[in-house]
């Protein structure tokens, strides 16, 4: 509180103590209290109370955090460690300093972030009926709790003392909450950012142009009970850095990668000249445009570049080979830290609809985490190739014009002598 109105607040309550002692009616009670009154409301309608009861209600809003604050800046360490017992067992946390990456796949210090952000959206609305007089925190965590770890409603209700409906609340309305309102950190690079996209991949294996790696992976869900079973197809675009630069899920899993791709506005745009449309670059006399990586799945288009088949030992189609799966790693990577997401590490128990969003949200936290460089999330495995679905879903090639792909392979030609050239440079 500033000086200032401090000052002013004591010397209004003296005001108001001496007013009181002075009345010529405080010996008796009944006249003392009619005197009181409109002394009282003269108070209160002063300047100095209005600031007072702002400063208050700050107060309170500042209380409704469960988190203790220091003078100085501490360490996700030092706060994970100085989480109190009543705190803790709102959250559902030990006092182990990794005890947010283990429920909330992040750092304390990202949460409290992610938690500024969404308070007011968190807090903005409860169910029909049903006020729930829970703090942002709470609600972060409950929702959080449920796609870090998978944990179902009444183990969730269990864990931090509240209804099984306010718990699937919490999460529903997380889910909304990132879908609606920060689908944009998913977005699409404009020209510049696509430029250096490129760069990126072009310092790792030489071959200039490439815009990004395309994948499709399944989820699998579960309904009635847990009795049928079908899958979702989640598309998706990265960079080098496994950042998603766009998504698209909720096509039916037994769809191939091919027609989920044709089906998707990621295709429309590209086709239609809306995006990839930057000048191409020369490479051996050959106009390459921007294009994207893809697995054997996906058909071969001037724009999206697939593996060639049965490459020669040493030829420069190997070469190409080599390069385009090492780029392809940092899509792989991307699926294996989704999919290590409790919530769609399993059988999705909800309805299509939900568990669509499920991985949406999981999808825009995964992008939000790398804006904080915070890698709580990030998996690195051994054997991508266990996570590698491409040989599950061939492309259609009745769905493809010769002419398109007889067009894309000069292209593929000319990058592999690329990549061939890159490669022996780095021996």
């Amino acid at each position: 509180m500033e000086s200032s109105t401090l000052l002013a607040l004591l010397s209004s309550i003296s005001q108001l103590i001496l007013l009181l002692l002075l009345s010529p009616n405080s010996t008796n009670s009944s006249s003392s209290c009619a005197n009181v009154f409109p002394i009282a409301h003269s108070f209160l309608s002063s300047h100095e109370m209005a600031a007072t009861l702002s400063l208050l209600t700050l107060s309170r809003k500042r209380k409704r955090t469960h988190f203790s604050e220091r003078d100085s800046e501490p360490t996700d360490h030092d706060k994970d460690q100085e989480l109190g017992g009543g705190d803790s067992v709102q959250l559902g946390l030990t006092r182990s300093p990794d005890s947010f990456r283990n429920c909330f796949r992040m750092t304390y210090s990202t949460f409290e972030w992610l938690c500024g952000l969404l308070e007011p959206l968190l807090e903005c609305r409860d169910p029909v009926g049903l006020p729930l007089n829970l703090s942002a925190e709470l609600r972060l965590g409950i929702g959080l709790f449920r796609l870090s770890t998978g944990s179902s409603y009444p183990e969730i209700s269990k864990q931090f003392g509240v209804s099984e409906p306010v718990a699937r609340f919490c999460a529903k309305q997380l889910c909304r909450v990132l879908c609606t309102n920060y689908r944009f950190w998913i977005e699409f690079p404009n020209p510049n950012e696509l430029a250096s996209v490129s760069a990126a991949f072009g310092s790792q294996t030489g071959l200039p142009n490439c815009c990004g790696v395309i994948d499709c992976t399944r989820f699998k869900t579960v309904k009635n009970g847990g009795f049928h079973e079908e899958s979702i197809a989640a598309q998706i675009m990265v960079d080098s850095s496994s950042r998603i630069l766009s998504i698209v899920a909720g096509f039916r899993g037994n769809k191939g990668d091919s027609r989920v791709l044709k089906s998707s506005t990621l295709y429309k745009d590209i086709e239609a000249g809306r995006l990839l449309n930057s000048p191409p670059v020369n490479v051996d006399g050959v106009a390459v445009n921007q294009y994207l990586i893809g697995d054997e799945g996906y058909p071969l288009l001037p724009w999206l570049m697939v593996p060639f088949v049965d490459a020669a030992k040493g030829s420069s189609e190997e070469h190409f080979n080599a390069a385009h799966n090492l780029m392809r790693l940092s899509a792989l990577r991307t699926i294996v830290s989704l999919k290590s997401w409790g919530i769609l590490s399993r059988p999705i128990q909800e309805e299509f609809k939900m568990a669509v969003a499920y991985i949406g949200a999981c999808s825009i936290l995964h992008n939000g985490l790398l804006r904080r460089e915070d890698f709580s999330a990030m998996c690195d495995v051994d054997d991508y190739s266990l996570y590698d679905q491409s040989s599950q879903y061939y492309r259609d090639t009745s769905l493809e014009e010769n002419s398109i792909e007889r067009r894309a392979s000069v292209i593929r030609t000319a990058l592999a002598a690329k990549a061939k050239e890159f490669q022996n440079t780095q021996v």
